[in-house]
C-alpha cells in the first residue's frame, strides 16, 4: 500500500482521519493517539508483516536507551557515553546487517579473492530512516535536550506513517510535543484544507510526472544497446526530473496526510533545481537529510572548528558517508565523493570573491547535478559509462544511422516519423516527447513550488486547479498500476 494507490486514497487515509477525531471529540485523547499508533504499525504491517517486530524492538530498546541516558545522573557523563556509544553501535550493527553486509562480503571477496556468501537479506523498508531518527534521540538525550519520556508518544514519532517508509527525516523537538498538544485534537478545516492540496499536488507529481519519465529513464539505464547524445541526455535528464517529482510528490503527499491530524511536518524541498551553486542545491534538496548530516555528522567530526582544511575534510567525508547512507553500491559512494568534491570546489571558489552570473552558475549548478545522477542511478559501472559516453557522443548529434536506432524509439511515430527524421537530427526526431516532456518539467520548475502553490490556494479560496489535478491523478491510479517511490529503496 502506497500514497498513490487506491486502497490508501479510498479507504485507509479517510478511515485514520475520521476514526482519530471521533475519539478526540469525545476527549479520548489516549485512545486517539494509540489508535493512531496503530494504524501506523498497520501500514508498516501491509508491506512486510515479518519485519514489524524489528521496528517494534527497535522503537523499546531505544526508548529505554533514552530514557536512561535522560537522566540527570547519566547524562552527560562517562557512564552516559558509554551507554550512548553501546546504543548507537548497536543501531548500526542493525542497520549494517540488513543494509551492507551483502556489500561488505563483495567487497571481502574482491579483496581475498574468497567466495563468501550471506545469502538474499530483505531490505526493511525504513529501516535508515527509522533508524537515524532514533540515533539523533539518543544523542540529544545525552546532551540534555529531551524533556518528555511518554512512550506513546515516542511510538507516534518514530512510526507516524506519512514519514515512516521514507522521510522526511524526523527530529523529537518538532514533533513530540505536536503529539502531545490539545490543539491537535479538534479538526481544523483549513489545515485539511491545506492537506488535501498539498496531497493533490504530490499525487499529481507523482502519478502523472514521475512515472511518465520513469518509463524513458528505465528504458535508458536499465537497457543493452549503445546511446546516441540526444537519447543519453534524454535518459539522464529523464532520471533528474523522475526522482524530483518522485520524491519531493511523495514528500508533499506526506506534509499533506500529516495535515490532515494537524500535525506538521518539516518542509523537505525548496526548489533544489533553481539552486545557483551546490550549497544552495542541498539547503533546497532532502532538506531534514542535510540538516541530520549537518547536526549529527558534519559538526562532531569538527565542522568548520578545526582549521580550514579540516573543514574541507569534513565536507568531503560528510557527504561521502550521505552517499553510502543511501545504499550499498559504489556508484552511491562515487555520487557522494563527487557532491563531496563539489562542496569543497564551491568553498575554495567562494574565497575568491568572484560570483558567477546568475545564468551561468545555475546552467554549472544543473548541469553537474544531472551528470551525478547518473552514478546514482546506475546499477554498476558499465550502465553509468554507457549513459556517460553517449551524453559525450558529439559526433552522433548529425550522423546517425537510422540503422543504429531501436525499433522500439521508431515506432511511436508511425507515418510522422519519416518527416520528422529528415527535418530534425535522427537522435532528437526519435525522443521527441521525452524532450517536450523535459521542457514542461522546466516550465513546472521555474513557477513557485508545492508549498506555495498550496498557500496560495487556501489563502484565495480558489483550490479548483488543484482538484482538477486530484481528479486527473485519481483517475490515473484507478486505471493503472504506480511504481513504488525510489527512496522506499534507501
Amino acid at each position: 500500500m502506497i500514497f498513490s494507490s487506491p486502497a490508501f486514497v479510498f479507504l485507509f487515509l479517510p478511515i485514520a482521519v475520521v476514526v482519530y477525531f471521533a475519539l478526540t471529540r469525545r476527549r479520548w485523547t489516549i485512545l486517539a493517539r494509540l489508535w493512531l499508533a496503530a494504524a501506523s504499525l498497520a501500514f508498516y504491517a501491509v508491506w512486510r508483516v515479518d519485519h514489524l517486530p524489528l521496528l517494534l524492538a527497535s522503537i523499546a530498546f531505544n526508548f529505554w536507551a533514552g530514557t536512561r541516558l535522560s537522566r540527570a545522573e547519566v547524562a552527560g557523563t562517562s557512564r552516559g557515553r558509554w551507554l550512548l556509544g553501546g546504543a548507537i553501535t548497536l543501531n548500526v550493527l542493525v542497520l549494517g546487517y540488513f543494509k551492507y553486509a551483502a556489500f561488505g562480503v563483495q567487497i571481502l571477496d574482491g579483496l581475498t579473492g574468497a567466495d563468501f556468501s550471506v545469502g538474499e537479506i530483505a531490505l526493511p523498508l525504513g529501516i535508515s530512516f527509522f533508524t537515524f531518527t532514533q540515533i539523533a534521540f539518543l544523542v540529544d538525550c545525552y546532551r540534555g535536550r529531551v524533556k518528555e519520556a511518554d512512550p506513546l508518544n515516542y511510538t507516534l514519532f518514530v512510526t507516524f506513517f506519512p514519514h515512516l517508509i521514507a522521510g522526511p527525516i524526523l527530529h523529537h523537538s518538532e514533533m513530540m510535543p505536536q503529539f502531545a498538544s490539545r490543539w491537535t485534537m479538534r479538526p481544523r478545516y483549513r489545515n485539511i484544507l491545506f492537506g488535501l492540496c498539498l496531497f493533490g499536488l504530490g499525487l499529481f507529481k507523482k502519478v502523472i510526472i514521475a512515472d511518465t519519465f520513469a518509463i524513458w529513464a528505465t528504458y535508458g539505464f536499465d537497457g543493452s544497446h549503445a546511446l546516441d547524445f540526444f537519447s543519453a541526455w534524454g535518459t539522464a535528464l529523464s532520471y533528474t526530473f523522475q526522482i524530483y517529482f518522485d520524491f519531493s510528490g511523495y514528500s508533499d503527499m506526506a506534509l499533506g496526510a500529516a495535515m490532515l491530524f494537524n500535525i506538521r511536518l518539516p518542509i523537505n524541498f525548496n526548489s533544489p533545481y533553481k539552486a545557483l551553486d551546490i550549497q544552495d542545491f542541498w539547503r533546497r534538496w532532502h532538506m531534514t537529510l542535510s540538516r541530520y548530516l549537518r547536526d549529527y555528522l558534519y559538526i562532531p567530526l569538527g565542522g568548520n572548528r578545526a582549521g580550514e582544511g579540516r573543514m574541507y575534510v569534513n565536507l568531503f567525508v560528510t557527504f561521502a558517508l550521505g552517499g553510502l547512507w543511501h545504499g550499498a553500491s559504489w556508484m552511491f559512494v562515487i555520487w557522494g565523493v563527487l557532491h563531496g568534491s563539489a562542496m569543497v570546489v564551491h568553498r575554495l571558489w567562494q574565497k575568491l570573491n568572484r560570483p558567477l552570473p546568475a545564468p551561468l552558475a545555475w546552467t554549472l549548478t544543473f548541469v553537474f547535478v544531472v551528470i551525478t545522477w547518473v552514478f546514482f542511478r546506475a546499477k554498476d559501472w558499465g550502465s553509468a559509462r554507457r549513459v556517460l559516453s553517449g551524453m559525450v557522443n558529439f559526433q552522433s548529434i548529425a550522423v546517425l544511422p537510422i540503422a543504429d536506432i531501436p525499433t522500439a524509439q521508431l515506432a511511436w511515430g508511425g507515418w510522422l516519423m519519416d518527416r520528422l527524421v529528415v527535418t530534425l537530427p535522427p537522435g532528437l526526431a526519435v525522443n521527441l516527447p521525452v524532450y517536450l516532456a523535459m521542457v514542461a518539467a522546466f516550465v513546472i520548475i521555474s513557477r513557485p513550488n508545492s508549498m506555495e502553490i498550496a498557500t496560495a490556494a487556501v489563502t484565495r479560496r480558489r483550490p479548483w486547479l488543484i482538484a482538477v489535478l486530484f481528479a486527473i491523478a485519481l483517475i490515473a491510479i484507478s486505471t493503472t498500476s504506480s511504481t513504488v517511490f525510489l527512496y522506499f529503496n534507501f
